[in-house]
């Protein structure tokens, strides 16, 4: 949403979901909390692509070659699309997610962002 700033009550999910996933030892929830935080950046270019960066930064560390060629793609198409309104509600940006299907959102990020 270019010109809206995220709201101060999403941003702080938004960061707190992107601490969590720096700070966990497991795999598995760290991609958990980078999923959650990618439902709540969406809308704006520079947290989406943030997030992006992180979910790249994770699949390189995890080798595995195919999440972070996707992450790569993604990069790339996260800024415009957010920019433009483009982007599939509730994806959780993985790379075994089509980069275009919605998917349900989480209650608690549903009400987050109808907030917002």
């Amino acid at each position: 949403m270019i010109g809206r700033p995220m709201p101060a009550r999403v941003r702080a999910a938004y960061r707190a979901e992107m601490r969590a996933a720096r700070t966990t030892t497991d795999p598995e929830a760290r991609w958990r909390h980078l999923e959650r935080a990618h439902i709540i950046s969406q809308p704006w270019p520079w947290p989406h692509t943030a997030n992006h960066l992180a979910m790249f930064t994770l699949a390189v560390r995890q080798r595995d070659r195919r999440e972070a060629f996707g992450q790569v793609i993604r990069i790339i198409v996260a800024a415009p699309g957010s920019a433009l309104g483009r982007y599939p509600e509730g994806n959780t940006g993985r790379a075994r997610v089509s980069l275009t299907q919605p998917m349900p959102l989480p209650a608690d990020l549903a009400a987050l962002l109808s907030a917002a």
